[in-house]
């Protein structure tokens, strides 16, 4: 069904090629989306570099798939500008685009080869027969099913599905491939494989990735760099180590990995004071008497008998012990302040601890994000 379409400025030039080199891939400036009250995507703006392999990451609802349905035409802006590599997209459909999408739903015709399936789009374009065989079997070698053209999708794993989808979306060469969730079908370990896979296909292609996820791990293991939504806004737009290591807010330190959230009171630019009155060392810029909440990585945190220097140590008892395989999860009931959960790495020289053990929590000072929000 086509998407209602808003009055727009637009142009009926249709530009083939990249308009200026060094044009953004993509190019939003003030883009909003509302549908009736409901505003999903509340003004944003974002330049999204050549060759960038770039995620929209957030829960559902966040407006990220609404956002990549404008970018693919399938959805119109209800105000604000969408250019890709300089030309505006205005009210183009998305056959006039300059990208192809990838679904969860891989949408497969079950009676064509996987050959058939990836030329298929070249076929309705009427793209000369030699062209299109030339260009099925780059784009199949490209996703490593070679020797599996005459195959069936119902002769193929979820993986192999996953990979003709792509190849029927990479043989049209888009200049932006927008990808909406397309693992999100696949098992656990099938899921993190075929990430590698996506980030190596990805670079050898060489050509700009949108990918929409609320898988952080998906995220952070694939990204140049990612955009944390919410409620219609990005909230942080980092690469993955500055999101994980130095996140902007609570909400970003909340969704984007596990965190240990624990309410103070600036003293100093240099400590803060917990709820139990012990002060620790943090780096923060807030006035004194300022609240802030300490966002505090579990497997940043470390249980001791005899912490080392340079270490904060608050006292506390462990409440919950869990073997996990390649780590250990416990939960510190620390007084006047909460639980923190920790995470030890599961080693020979790593004291195990059990319920009920008095122990001393640790972290170095570097390791704590000092949030007002």
């Amino acid at each position: 069904m086509a998407p209602d379409a808003p009055t727009l400025r637009t142009t009926s030039v249709w530009f083939a090629a990249v308009s200026e080199q060094s044009a953004p891939a993509v190019e939003l400036r003030g883009v909003v989306k509302t549908f009736g009250d409901v505003t999903a995507v509340a003004g944003v703006d974002l330049v999204i570099a050549d060759g960038e392999f770039f995620s929209l990451l957030g829960p559902s609802g966040c407006g990220k798939t609404t956002l990549l349905r404008m970018i693919a035409g399938l959805e119109f802006p209800t105000e604000g500008s969408i250019r890709i590599h300089g030309a505006e997209m205005g009210l183009r459909p998305p056959d006039r685009r300059p990208v192809n999408t990838v679904f969860q739903s891989y949408a497969l015709f079950p009676h064509m080869t996987v050959a058939e399936n990836v030329a298929f789009g070249l076929r309705m374009r009427k793209v000369a027969r030699d062209e299109i065989d030339d260009r099925v079997a780059r784009a199949i070698g490209l996703v490593q099913l070679g020797g599996m053209e005459s195959r069936r999708p119902s002769q193929l794993s979820g993986g192999q599905q996953q990979r003709v989808a792509l190849a029927r979306a990479l043989v049209n060469e888009p200049e932006v491939l927008l990808l909406d969730e397309p693992l999100g079908a696949l098992d656990l370990k099938l899921r993190q494989q075929m990430q590698f896979e996506l980030k190596d296909l990805q670079e050898r292609v060489g050509i700009t990735f949108v990918y929409v996820t609320h898988d952080q791990e998906e995220a952070l293991t694939m990204s140049d760099r990612i955009a944390v939504m919410d409620a219609g806004r990005f909230l942080q737009v980092d690469g993955p180590e500055t999101l994980y290591e130095r996140p902007a807010n609570r909400f970003v330190a909340g969704f984007v990995g596990d965190t240990n959230f624990l309410d103070a009171v600036v003293v100093d630019d240099g400590r803060v004071r917990l709820g139990n009155g012990r002060e620790v060392a943090v780096v923060t810029t807030s006035d004194p008497g300022t609240p802030v909440v300490l966002a505090l990585r579990p497997e940043k945190v470390f249980l001791e008998t005899t912490p080392e220097e340079g270490t904060e140590r608050v006292p506390g008892v462990v409440r919950q012990s869990r073997y996990l395989g390649d780590h250990f999860f416990y939960e510190v009931s620390i007084e006047g302040v909460g639980s923190i959960h920790v995470w030890a790495q599961n080693e020979p020289t790593f004291e195990r601890y059990v319920a009920g053990d008095e122990v001393i929590v640790t972290w170095r000072p570097s390791a704590v994000v000092a949030l007002e929000d």
